[in-house]
């Protein structure tokens, strides 16, 4: 590594790393905390990613790589990591759930827009809504999950009603912090894919800001972002609904693939000598 890469490497993480510490010092997570995190997924990568082909990886070489001892390494392999699967799965479904609702016109009003549903009264219920997009899981807990997260709520006929254009956790910090993990995980894997030399085929990764706006443009510009972008997630959707074989299980192909694009808003206040 030169020395210029090396010093724009570790701008880019101190710049990464600011709003990082900042969530974890405001949720009782302290530096030992993180370091001991840190550790684990350095042995980690470097024990299943950077082996040498046709070779076992050995305690040694992750420990030349990583820089820690042999014996942290050691010590390190035998710890499990903290596991968010049943959290992953609880969003996946409600996710699943929520997406159907919004390009499904069978749970559509004369509008075109995502109906009030009842809890199981026909075709057009609540129930058959989770048992079209969520596979056999029960559509009272889906309900509950829903409703606690802030996502549905009910109207005076006691309908169901989507408050939100996607499953957006409004309450719950156990939630918002899964997406945390799911969503920068993604945004740094496109980054570290397209910074590969070999990368024949970046991946999109575009944004749009200006640094020198009025905060009297902004509420103007959140809700046209927003607004835009909604309609972008709902297109991508529909198409991708097509070729997901949880929902349609005679799509043909080989292997199975996670892929999928993500929108977010920034802002931020600059100083004068920003």
């Amino acid at each position: 590594m030169t020395d210029d890469i090396r010093k724009t490497l570790t701008a880019a993480i101190l710049k990464l790393l600011r709003p990082l510490v900042r969530l974890l010092l405001r949720n009782g997570i302290t530096y030992g905390d993180f370091a001991d995190l840190s550790k684990w997924v350095f042995m980690d990568v470097a024990t299943k990613e950077f082996g040498i082909p046709g070779r076992k990886q050995t305690v040694s070489r992750v420990s030349v790589i990583t820089g820690l001892t042999r014996k942290e390494v050691s010590r390190l392999q035998k710890i499990d990591t903290p596991d968010d699967s049943a959290i992953a799965n609880q969003y996946n479904r409600a996710a699943r759930v929520i997406s159907g609702w919004l390009r499904d016109t069978q749970f559509h009003d004369k509008k075109g827009q995502p109906a009030n549903l009842h809890f199981d009264e026909g075709k057009h219920s609540f129930s058959e809504l989770v048992k079209k997009h969520s596979g056999d899981i029960p559509p009272r807990a889906i309900l509950d999950e829903l409703i606690r997260v802030g996502t549905v709520a009910l109207d005076e006929k006691e309908r169901i009603y989507l408050m939100a254009d996607g499953f957006v956790p409004r309450t719950g910090e156990k939630d918002k912090l899964h997406i945390l993990g799911t969503d920068v995980q993604s945004l740094l894997s496109t980054i570290d894919y397209n910074l590969q030399q070999d990368s024949q085929t970046p991946r999109f990764q575009r944004k749009v800001s200006y640094d020198n706006l009025p905060a009297e443009a902004l509420p103007e510009f959140r809700a046209l972002s927003a607004e835009k972008a909604q309609s972008l997630l709902i297109e991508l959707d529909r198409h991708l609904s097509t070729q997901d074989r949880d929902l349609n299980p005679s799509v043909a192909g080989t292997g199975r693939k996670l892929a999928g694009v993500g929108i977010y808003y920034f802002e931020q206040d600059l100083s004068e000598d920003q």
